[in-house]
């Protein structure tokens, strides 16, 4: 396992349910042992600084950024380092180093793709916001997927504003008196 298999468990089961649940605040229980350089059975995964990273900056779209990291464990010090130091980048702001573009347009390895559709299939039960993972997508294509959606959500949640303002302005004119046009945007 490594950044393909978290980023997309971050995408299709974390961020959904915190999403849904909105909380006031997020504390991690920041261990390292997925980060690379922790070989097995201390760890054995793949997974980057760089990605944990990231990872840390998507919670902070959640809780107003209120995200509160607490180093817990690892036992390779500079892994340990290397994963704390992209944490505390994102935390404070700074510009993460971008994930490769080749990476993006990988799919999860099957092992993940089996957890992943297990745990989707159960969790849906629970959360209207997760959603059966499907298997064999990369991570581009759910990137471009929730691009769509959201901007089709924007789409209709304008023109639901739009309607609501011309029932407004329809209430609020005499009667008899003429509706002025108003432009479209």
């Amino acid at each position: 396992m490594g950044d393909v298999e978290y980023l997309t468990a971050f995408r299709t089961v974390i961020m959904p349910i915190a999403n849904e649940f909105d909380p006031d605040i997020v504390l991690v229980s920041a261990g390292f042992d997925a980060v690379e350089g922790h070989d097995a059975p201390l760890g054995g995964y793949k997974v980057t600084a760089k990605c944990f990273g990231h990872l840390t900056k998507e919670l902070l779209k959640l809780a107003a950024g209120h995200v509160v990291l607490a180093l817990e464990g690892g036992h390779d010090l500079t892994a340990i380092c290397d994963a704390s130091e992209a944490c505390l980048n994102a935390l404070l702001g700074n510009e993460l180093e971008p994930l490769p573009e080749d990476m993006l347009h990988q799919t999860p390895n099957m092992n993940a793709i089996a957890s992943l559709q297990k745990t989707t299939e159960i969790q849906s039960k629970f959360w209207k916001s997760v959603k059966p993972y499907p298997g064999g997508c990369a991570l581009a294509e759910t990137q471009k997927e929730e691009r769509e959606e959201t901007e089709t959500v924007s789409a209709m949640a304008s023109l639901s504003v739009d309607v609501e303002q011309s029932f407004s302005q329809e209430g609020s004119r005499a009667a008899g008196e003429p509706m002025e046009e108003e432009p479209v945007l």
